[in-house]
């Protein structure tokens, strides 16, 4: 069941990355607008909150190894058209997934007091926001988990149309829960950070049962079986984290680089840490964009590869880029001419507000490294390619985020502009040793085994 060499890859780079970029968009989109209730209860709220996500986020990167490791063994199956295994991946990533999720949700709950003492000491009103949010976090922990390692799979496959309902079924019930439980809006009790929590489970708890629905009603590329779901197979285990390990590690040594990043913007004062935060929200809407392009590239070539199209794979890796690289020019414009709205938006702080106009410009120049080394990394994702960019991430995360910054910083004094401009670098170094490495077609060597009935 072959791709088509002769069809232009460009309606299939669209038709895939179009809807996963309103799904991954509309998650980061909903954390913005948590982040402006947040925000104006104060700079600490912001600051705290701020720093639990992070925590949230570096922990489901570690997720990534079911999610990566099963997806890339899956599209080459739905493109040799086998999809007894890849439903059979499928659920042994969810399998572990559960298993997981309890550990996390237990490390969320007992480690959120130890892990706010990144805040400094005298900001204590930002570490009791940070053990709240995180705490009533722990209880939709196993939720939280299996629905992203599940939503993840899909949309990889290339059901970006339905993981895009579940999520924005899931993120409208949040935003709309916000008002209600963090001021206590109607009647309701004002939770401040508990409530911001609450909200999110109660609307990814929605988002579950939507996504169980569609996986067991035949409705998208796979389907979930629930005896495969509770019979263990160690050598598909085996499979999945020798794949997704490599994008573990990548993503975690990327999450701790940013961490790094928000320890020394902590050290600067309540004020620099809550522009970091206002950033970091910004950026997590916009990678979100250029992921979905990545995640095309990577369905399309992982499938093409599958079916034995590797011309097809390359021409659709290059044009994913392009499309990115003007995206992104775009965004960078916007950012620019908008930033006094756009900073506005988040807190009336005027101080956080005057400091964030200084250093917009690195925000906005960093677009356009990121944007189109995110479609290189998938495109090399795609083929399999994962010690290389594990690596790659390791080397560039000492090289910048930590000595980098630690030089701009702390020695040259270059404050928050110094964060955010060291990323720039670090994102185009990245981007042209992917762009080398895809050019030099390395990826195609990689092989993935098969699975056994």
């Amino acid at each position: 069941m072959g791709m088509s060499s002769k069809k232009s890859p460009l309606n299939d780079i669209l038709k895939t990355s179009l809807p996963a970029i309103f799904d991954l968009s509309s998650q980061t989109i909903t954390w913005l607008i948590e982040a402006i209730f947040i925000g104006h209860l104060s700079a600490a709220a912001l600051a705290g909150v701020g720093i639990s996500l992070q925590i949230v986020l570096l922990t489901l990167a570690i997720l990534l190894t079911f999610v990566m490791g099963s997806s890339i063994i899956i599209l080459r199956y739905l493109g040799a058209g086998d999809s007894w295994n890849a439903n059979h991946v499928l659920a042994k990533a969810l399998m572990m997934g559960t298993i997981m999720s309890i550990i996390i949700g237990l490390v969320w709950y007992f480690g959120g007091t130890q892990i706010s003492h990144i805040i400094k000491e005298d900001e204590p009103v930002a570490r009791q926001f940070a053990v709240q949010w995180l705490k009533t976090a722990s209880f939709f922990a196993p939720i939280f988990v299996v629905n992203f390692i599940a939503l993840g799979i899909l949309r990889m496959a290339g059901d970006t149309m339905i993981t895009m309902r579940i999520n924005l079924t899931a993120n409208l019930i949040h935003i709309l829960l916000l008002p209600l439980l963090v001021f206590g809006e109607f009647g309701f009790p004002r939770l401040e950070a508990k409530g911001a929590a609450l909200a999110i489970g109660i609307g990814h708890s929605v988002g579950f049962m939507l996504t169980l629905y569609y996986l067991r009603s035949h409705k998208c590329v796979l389907f979930l079986s629930f005896k495969e779901y509770t019979t263990p197979n160690f050598e598909t285990f085996k499979r999945l984290f020798k794949l997704g390990l490599p994008t573990t590690v990548e993503q975690l040594v990327w999450a701790f680089g940013q961490l790094i990043l928000s320890f020394f913007a902590a050290r600067m004062g309540i004020v620099p840490l809550a522009v970091h935060q206002v950033f970091i929200r910004i950026q997590s809407v916009l990678s979100m964009i250029y992921q979905g392009f990545g995640i095309a590239s990577m369905t399309l070539v992982g499938k093409n590869l599958g079916a034995e199209q590797e011309q097809l794979a390359l021409k659709t890796g290059r044009l994913a880029g392009l499309v990115a690289l003007f995206t992104s020019l775009g965004i960078a414009l916007i950012l620019i001419i908008f930033q006094k709205y756009i900073l506005g938006a988040f807190t009336s702080h005027s101080q956080v507000i005057a400091y964030g106009r200084q250093v917009i410009y690195a925000l906005a120049i960093l677009q356009i490294p990121r944007a189109v080394n995110a479609v290189f990394a998938g495109n090399l994702r795609g083929g399999a390619d994962l010690n290389w960019l594990m690596w790659l991430s390791i080397c560039s995360v000492f090289t910048f985020e930590l000595m980098g910054a630690s030089l701009l910083t702390v020695v040259f004094h270059f404050g928050l502009a110094g964060l955010w401009s060291i990323q720039s670098v670090d994102e185009t170094a990245r981007f042209f040793l992917n762009y080398y490495r895809f050019r030099r077609k390395k990826w195609k060597r990689v092989e993935i085994g098969t699975s056994p009935r």
